[in-house]
């Protein structure tokens, strides 16, 4: 569905239910920044929920990493009003979700330079142009 997230190579994603654990679902990496895209399993459908990012540039240019990278920021980044490890599975409950499909993109490496928080600008405009909405779960933009 993004044409612009094709061109990150380090990328996969994995599959969490309601049942299990985040912290123990989630391949990540402890090290990276960038995008991660999460849909929703439910009732036959697939339905993109949330987009977010992890990692910032600085005033000075330099690149300041979230502590625990990609994977902190989808398993104890703060979401519902609490640590998604927490609230996900409730709100799965809530929303009779099956399961999450959370696909990642390391935007951000000796590599490539791509600040994540404009990839995510990116994916969300091309959502917001296919849809007139954001994600279920995003809240504001």
């Amino acid at each position: 569905m993004f044409d612009e997230l094709k061109k990150y190579s380090k990328n996969d994603h994995f599959f969490f239910a309601p049942d299990e654990s985040l912290k123990d679902s989630c391949n990540a990496p402890k090290n990276g920044s960038g995008v991660y895209v999460v849909n929703a399993l439910s009732r036959g459908r697939i339905d993109i929920v949330y987009i977010g990012s992890s990692g910032k540039i600085q005033n000075d240019g330099s690149f300041k990493q979230r502590y625990g990278g990609l994977y902190d920021r989808i398993v104890n980044g703060k979401q519902f009003d609490g640590p998604r490890n927490k609230t996900w599975p409730l709100k799965m409950h809530q929303e009779q979700i099956d399961a999450l499909d959370i696909y990642w993109y390391e935007t951000f490496n000796k590599s490539i330079q791509h600040i994540p928080s404009y990839v995510e600008g990116l994916v969300i405009q091309k959502y917001f142009e296919l849809c007139n909405q954001l994600p279920k779960w995003n809240r504001d933009y």
